[in-house]
């Protein structure tokens, strides 16, 4: 593990006006190992972070910090780790330039998650258009077995990566049949800064978001097979929250015969032991037992638990989508692949009421 001293690694963050580069900056701006050497966004170039993010303009370090084009990433000494936090579909053509200034490129943004070209052109068609000159590495912190080499990195999406959680241990023992039904539910922060839902309309409502066909649900197929080797038939539906953040995933699944409740028990316990940034609430009985959102949102934690009876399990999955579920995950990632504690600079407590 390196020792965080003197040398710093020098980092970019590119989009950083939306809400995923401002919450990766609000985390690196308290990162011991980390230099924040170039800091992008179009719209806002020039503009101080604190002017665009008011909620980091009292940190020490962020008086002096101005976002710049994208293009003056070239006038710089390049990056060792460069954030894309781009909204979907930027970041295509924009790589072979990030790509030349960055020693590695960590990948917020859905473009290249997904392999199936079909896929692809379904739910990213610009990904289509810029195909990378090299294939991007799709990495769950807690379930690759190895940090990746690859210069290429994308983490995964917020709402894929809850029900990841929740799923995963189930399909690593082979526990449960094939059919799952997904009910994720988001806050308002997973439509992006740019969303153009009234707040009003979203105020004291919970309504759908998508039935059918969001494009997450080709992930977490894609992961489960690629981490587990198994099939889902899966059916995933996305609802919207009257919160600004979080996301609660319940995974309907049906037991194998002859699979215990104590073997669920165990399957967990055993996926996620020794992973600091995901908890599994061991034997929840009251309501507040089971992950929350007011148990995770400000922190990198994703909660999980399950629940089993009459041959069915529920399992129920929280995290934070701005941190857990993109930021502090990126980071979590940054600091496997620099060598640094894996907890560096990441939050472990929730900010409530």
């Amino acid at each position: 593990m390196a020792d965080i001293g003197d040398s710093k690694i020098r980092v970019a963050v590119i989009g950083g006006s939306g809400y995923t580069g401002g919450e990766v900056i609000r985390l690196l701006l308290e990162h011991p190992g980390v230099e924040l050497a170039f800091l992008s966004a179009e719209r806002n170039a020039g503009a101080t972070i604190g002017s665009v993010h008011p909620w980091i303009r009292n940190h020490p370090k962020a008086g002096g910090l101005k976002f710049r084009p994208l293009s003056e990433l070239a006038d710089t000494d390049g990056v060792d780790i460069a954030f894309g936090c781009l909204p979907t579909g930027a970041l295509p053509e924009r790589l072979p330039l990030i790509a030349a200034h960055a020693k590695r490129v960590l990948n917020l943004g859905g473009d290249f998650r997904l392999r199936d070209v079909g896929d692809i052109g379904t739910h990213y068609p610009k990904t289509s258009a810029h195909p990378p000159l090299e294939d991007f590495a799709y990495f769950v912190p807690e379930l690759s077995r190895t940090v990746p080499e690859s210069r290429f990195i994308s983490l995964p999406g917020c709402m894929a990566v809850t029900s990841i959680y929740a799923l995963y241990p189930l399909f690593a023992e082979s526990l449960v049949e094939e059919h799952v039904i997904v009910d994720a539910k988001t806050g308002s922060t997973g439509g992006g800064r740019g969303s153009d839902e009234p707040p009003a309309e979203r105020t004291g409502n919970f309504r759908v978001h998508k039935l059918y066909g969001h494009r997450h649900a080709p992930e977490i197929h894609q992961a489960i097979a690629e981490y587990t080797g198994a099939t889902l038939d899966l059916q995933f539906s996305t609802h919207s929250l009257d919160v600004a953040r979080g996301i609660m995933v319940t995974a309907y699944t049906r037991l194998r015969p002859e699979v215990s409740a104590l073997d669920v028990k165990r399957a967990y316990a055993k996926a996620y032991v020794g992973k600091p940034f995901v908890r599994v609430r061991p034997a929840p009985k009251a309501p507040q037992d089971f992950p929350m959102l007011k148990a995770v949102v400000g922190s990198n934690v994703a909660e999980v638990a399950i629940a089993v009876r009459d041959g069915q399990c529920i399992a129920v999955a929280a995290l934070d989508n701005l941190i857990k579920g993109a930021a502090g995950q990126a980071i979590q990632a940054m600091n496997l692949l620099c060598g640094f504690d894996e907890t560096a600079g990441l939050p472990t407590t929730a900010v409530s009421p």
